[in-house]
């Protein structure tokens, strides 16, 4: 029982870790303007969270586990913003849990071998959550339209909504999404995994 709930424990601090790692939710005002910052800070946290309480359950289903109470938290976000009058589409799901999933099954596909989980499952989230936000919000009602219909009170004068450039690949948010994700979750996590054998 006591392992249990320490998975609960888990899985509640990685996701208040994962939600301070900067705008944890996609409005669809601002959605393109902070994919990048989106992309590298939750790909990030969630390799660095997961690998670290991964340690120490030994239980491969740890990523996934908290990747769904982060969904169900924005969810309970989507609803409250929907309770004040704002349209379902004004607030993105951020797609969390595939990539959680590819990092449990690295570590247990490797052995549960600490290093592996890092490297592998660091590079395979770092590339793949990015990409799975880009589809996502690409699924979205006209983000422009739903932007100056529904302006956010809060919105800053640098958020003001622009429309999204079409540039080659090397200008696009998936590109720097993917590649600084993958580059940075891979030496973050190790340094999480180092504090955890200190």
């Amino acid at each position: 029982t006591t392992h249990y709930l320490f998975i609960v424990v888990v899985a509640v601090n990685s996701t208040l870790l994962t939600i301070n790692a900067g705008d944890y939710i996609f409005y669809t005002d601002w959605a393109w303007t902070s994919f990048v910052v989106f992309s590298i800070a939750q790909s990030t946290m969630l390799v660095v969270g997961a690998i670290y309480y991964m340690l120490f359950t030994g239980v491969p289903g740890t990523a996934t586990y908290y990747a769904t109470i982060m969904t169900i938290y924005t969810w309970v976000a989507k609803g409250a913003w929907f309770a004040l009058g704002y349209p379902m589409d004004f607030i993105t799901v951020p797609v969390w849990i595939p990539s959680a999933m590819l990092l449990d099954l690295t570590y247990w596909a490797t052995r549960r071998t600490k290093h592996a989980a890092i490297i592998i499952g660091g590079t395979l989230v770092g590339l793949s959550l990015p990409i799975f936000n880009m589809i996502n919000l690409l699924l979205v009602r006209d983000p422009l339209e739903m932007a100056f219909k529904y302006p956010r009170p809060t919105l800053p004068p640098y958020m003001t909504p622009i429309e999204p450039q079409v540039g080659k690949f090397y200008n696009s948010p998936v590109a720097l999404g993917s590649g600084a994700g993958a580059v940075l979750s891979v030496p973050i996590a190790a340094l999480g995994a180092k504090l955890n054998t200190w």
